[in-house]
């Protein structure tokens, strides 16, 4: 009777050490598993946002990319067809793929464009400058509708679309508040607050992980990588790097941004040096014309963009201030232009910095790229 007795014992024993094993070997494959899939969704540049693996689910996390500490969202986006997963404390639960958002800027429609998933777009703010056709035709027949301005959203309409989520830029100034009165999620999207241009595009692989085309997007973005920084390393060692400068007068001011932005490293990465690189700011700086003029008479380059109603030339911007004929880029012909009436560049070049970085490039060292045939930016003649 002993005997059968720690038989007995001895095979509950050892099923109870199987079944321990088992769990944490399946723990062990599932750590590896999220492990894994949270390498494949890694940012290499962007800093506002972090994609990690949890089982089933996606958790982003977002924050501002400018600063280390302040606001901070937490998603978990949860398959549609796994209705009993919830979502851990402190993340809002996002079911996924979403099939219809809307869009509040420029930045968040080009990813959408650049994955061709407009049709996922129900709503967008302004529809000035809107080039792509498909977007055009959506507003024609109403499966995208204009919600209103910043500031001024018409929120009936937003409710009766029902998106499933918004987009939206939580550090500029746009009413979002009344946003939240809609009941529907409320995701930042803050590419325009990435420092460089591959970070402000690395977005693309969050909006592919919304709409369900993480692969495709990663595919996209890894592309885009690799052309730019193929581009970038033409540049690395150019000895002579020009100057740069950029913006024009509007109401008696001069807006440009800070050595630490966007724009600054764009130019860096194009080989020249921006006429305000030893500045710390990285947002927008307002300038009279005489602080402008005293570091950049004498720059070789001036960028500017704009919506001209024409043919915009160096007599049409004489004409806007005499004063810029004293800069050396305009007595040289070194503007450097793009008109937004004419190119879709707030809706297509975030996700195309490849591209401009090339116009750049061909601009400022035409020798690099003797045959290119710029997009967006092209000398004023």
């Amino acid at each position: 009777m002993k005997k059968k007795m720690i038989v007995c014992i001895m095979l509950m024993l050892w099923a109870s050490c199987q079944q321990t094993g088992k769990r944490q070997a399946d723990k062990s494959t599932g750590d590896t598993a999220d492990k894994e899939r949270t390498e494949q969704m890694r940012t290499h540049y962007a800093e506002g946002f972090r994609i990690t693996s949890s089982g089933k689910i996606w958790l982003v996390d977002i924050q501002d990319p400018q600063k280390e500490e302040g606001a901070s969202y937490h998603y978990a986006l949860v398959p549609k067809d796994e209705q009993d997963i919830s979502a851990p404390d402190g993340y809002e639960r996002i079911p996924i793929p979403i099939t219809k958002v809307v869009c509040m800027t420029s930045l968040q429609l080009s990813n959408f464009i650049k994955l061709d998933r407009q049709h996922l777009v129900a709503g967008i703010t302004s529809t000035r400058h809107l080039f792509d056709p498909k977007m055009n035709e959506q507003l024609k027949t109403g499966q995208t509708r204009k919600i209103g301005i910043e500031g001024n959203f018409d929120t009936e309409i937003i409710i009766g679309m029902d998106p499933e989520i918004i987009l939206i830029s939580p550090f500029k100034r746009g009413g979002y508040e009344a946003l939240k009165e809609t009941g529907v999620p409320l995701i930042p999207h803050l590419g325009y607050k990435e420092l460089t241009p591959l970070g402000q595009a690395e977005w693309i692989r969050l909006i592919g992980l919304l709409t369900g085309c993480e692969e495709e997007a990663n595919e996209r973005f890894d592309e885009i990588e690799r052309k730019y920084n193929e581009l970038k390393a033409l540049t690395a060692d150019v000895e002579e790097r020009p100057v740069v400068f950029s913006g024009e007068m509007r109401g008696g001011n001069w807006y440009a941004v800070g050595g630490k932005s966007f724009l600054a490293q764009q130019f860096r990465d194009a080989g020249a040096n921006y006429f305000l690189k030893d500045d710390t700011h990285s947002g927008g700086l307002t300038l009279d014309f005489e602080a402008v003029y005293s570091q950049a008479e004498s720059a070789q380059y001036w960028r500017i963009v704009n919506s001209f109603d024409g043919e915009f030339s160096y007599d049409a911007l004489r004409k806007e201030d005499n004063r810029y004929t004293d800069f050396k880029a305009f007595r040289d012909k070194g503007i450097i232009y793009c008109n937004l009436r004419k190119q879709p560049f707030y809706e297509s070049a975030p996700s195309q910095p490849e591209v401009i970085l090339a116009d750049l490039i061909r601009v400022f060292h035409p020798d690099l790229l003797p045959d290119y045939e710029p997009v967006y930016y092209k000398l004023l003649k």
